[in-house]
């Protein structure tokens, strides 16, 4: 079973960009990933530009075939399986986020400030 989450980067004036994660959503999976390869604001800018992703990799990589992934790289819905409508989500503020992904099934929220990941657990929020 998945364990749905969502990732997202704060911009200076608060608006709030995300994305959906489908796979290993829990801190221990997304989060650690996210902590340990995902620590600079270009790379989360590179990461968020995919849009939803069903899995979350050390590397962003190329577009790659969805049902024969390449080991390392990240796994996402539009550059990989073609999937309309999967692109980055804006949102006014961190509530509205949490808001929007509340009813999206997701259980965990990934906020990168800047200059480091913030954990939420969306689910009972």
């Amino acid at each position: 079973m998945a364990t749905r989450s969502t990732i997202a980067k704060i911009a200076p004036d608060g608006m709030v960009t995300s994305i959906y994660c489908h796979w290993d959503g829990y801190p221990n999976g997304v989060g650690v990933m996210l902590a340990e390869h995902y620590t600079d604001s270009d790379k989360v800018d590179q990461l968020l530009a995919l849009g939803d992703i069903s899995t979350l990799e050390p590397a962003i990589g190329e577009q790659h075939d969805f049902d024969n992934p390449t080991d390392g790289w990240t796994l996402a819905y539009g550059r990989d399986r073609d999937d309309d409508g999967t692109y980055a989500l804006p949102h006014m503020d961190v509530g509205g986020w949490l808001e929007l992904r509340k009813d999206s099934g997701c259980e965990f929220g990934y906020l990168w400030n800047g200059s480091e990941w913030e954990t939420f657990n969306i689910v009972g929020a």
